[in-house]
């Protein structure tokens, strides 16, 4: 789940970097969490007649076990000196791999839309949001709407990241001292709530001076303080102080567990910490969850088996299953060397629950380079790698199950750690796959198996499932920090005794 944190920080930052601030020809702001620096974040807008050219670059490095892991991202939007949108770009450096997105947005209301990676080019049509505005959109509507105290307005701010137009309700506050890296000075607070897929609300607060350029923001992702704050090029360029975030990435466990691959089920008991009561946890084949009157959210998980008997490539007319067949830019299971590796993995197997068992055995061997370095891979490119980690043993395994015609899904949640990297007896943020056969949802964690344990467990709580995408990550990182487990209760299998 490492770059989850990384790509919903980058998302948030490209999407409220200006936030409706009125900004010159450049500027430069220092990224901080924790309060230690870690990045930087570059805004330039250009006019050139009736155009204007607005791009918000963002670098951000963090640290895992020791190990650093910079993402970059940038989007480009291109407006009308009045706001509306032309088309845009973006580059997402997530790693070992490049994503560049550039789309036009048609008279007609459409975006004629080209994705590249990985040296494949795939073009689409979508429909332009109806209503979004970009970054000089934002920009002209934060200069209309002024800065009197009680002011509130909302904007659809398209986000070329996702892909998707993004619900903001901007409240404007009261003037307040604010420090600027020692300096303090009297700022205006505007509150901003976005609604990013598959997160929910996060909320931030900008501090604009008189001419609405926005001087700091502020915003909690993940249980942490990230900032940026608006400053020097030498400052916003100057040394990263790159934050641990082994401890972050954890949560505690209220009593050590043992040999949970051997429990016919586990129900835990989750309180949302103070603040945070919109976390939402979602019910599978393998969960159920269900709210007390007092907010404690019971999660129940009973991994279900996979029956056998069932014939894969599926042929039915479900839309989620057809859905879950097709390959995204994350999980290219039409590609030559996913449809080769699940050939092999599969062999002459007809029954699907072999199947989808005999790629997850595959694909735990076939990463033979557990990489903590790795920021976010497609399926593509851990199939030419063979590194990374729990994500990238994900994308793999979910790739080939569609390459084969077994519908299958990427779950992002928290799952039982013994020991790691020093941490023990904790959850930690992690990353498998269901895959469906016969009629249930049933979890595969090649992970796992290639540490030497069972797959797939009662260990494991959801919080979000999805096609592959970091997109998918922001309820995981969006959820850790936002509620803790307080109780836990064992279910072990029975033993029936034939005397």
């Amino acid at each position: 789940m490492k770059r989850g944190y990384l790509f919903l920080i980058g998302v948030v930052v490209l999407t409220l970097c200006c936030g409706g601030s009125v900004w010159g020809d450049i500027e430069y702001l220092a990224v901080f969490m924790e309060g230690q620096k870690v990045g930087y974040a570059i805004l330039t807008r250009v006019v050139t007649g009736a155009k204007v050219v607005t791009t918000e670059e963002v670098s951000i490095t963090i640290s895992r076990a020791g190990i650093p892991i910079t993402i970059n991202s940038s989007e480009v939007s291109i407006e009308t000196s009045d706001g509306k949108p032309l088309g845009f770009k973006s580059v997402q450096d997530l790693g070992l791999m490049i994503v560049e997105v550039e789309g036009t947005v048609t008279e007609q209301g459409t975006i004629n839309l080209t994705t590249r990676s990985m040296g494949a080019e795939q073009k689409q049509t979508m429909e332009w949001p109806a209503g979004a505005i970009m970054a000089e959109g934002l920009r002209l509507l934060a200069l209309k709407k002024g800065l009197k105290e009680g002011t509130e307005y909302s904007a659809k701010i398209f986000s070329a990241g996702v892909l998707q137009a993004l619900d903001a309700r901007i409240r404007i506050g009261a003037k307040r001292n604010v420090d600027l890296l020692g300096r303090v000075v009297s700022l205006t607070e505007a509150t901003t709530d976005v609604n990013l897929p598959g997160a929910g609300c996060i909320v931030t607060s900008s501090y604009v001076d008189d001419e609405l350029r926005t001087q700091k923001t502020v915003m909690p992702i993940a249980g942490m303080r990230v900032e940026m704050v608006a400053c020097t090029k030498e400052v916003a360029l100057s040394t990263n102080e790159p934050l641990e975030l082994i401890d972050k990435m954890f949560i505690p466990s209220p009593q050590p567990l043992d040999n949970v691959g051997s429990a016919e089920s586990i129900t835990y008991y989750l309180l949302a910490v103070p603040g945070a009561n919109d976390f939402s946890i979602p019910s599978t084949d393998n969960q159920t969850v269900s709210v007390k009157e007092d907010g404690t959210v019971v999660v129940t998980v009973r991994p279900v088996s996979a029956p056998a008997g069932a014939k894969f490539p599926y042929k039915g007319r479900s839309k989620e299953l057809l859905e879950a067949l097709e390959p995204t830019r994350f999980l290219q299971s039409d590609r030559k060397e996913i449809v080769e590796l699940a050939k092999k993995a599969v062999g002459n197997t007809k029954d699907a629950a072999k199947a989808a068992g005999k790629i997850e055995s595959f694909v735990a061997t076939y990463i033979d380079n557990k990489s903590l370095s790795v920021g976010y891979a497609s399926a593509a490119e851990v199939a030419a790698s063979r590194q990374g980690d729990c994500s990238e043993f994900a994308v793999l395994t979910a790739a080939m199950c569609r390459s084969v015609g077994i519908p299958a899904k990427v779950v992002a949640g928290v799952a039982y750690i013994k020991n790691f990297a020093g941490v023990q007896d904790r959850f930690g943020g992690h990353a498998w796959v269901e895959a469906y056969v016969g009629g249930k949802w049933v979890g595969l964690d090649a992970a796992f198996k290639s540490a030497g344990l069972v797959g797939y467990e009662a260990g494991h709580i959801a919080l979000a499932v999805g096609n592959g995408d970091p997109e998918g990550f922001f309820s995981l990182v969006n959820s850790l920090g936002r509620f803790r487990i307080y109780k836990v209760i064992v279910h072990k299998k029975l033993i029936v005794r034939k005397d």
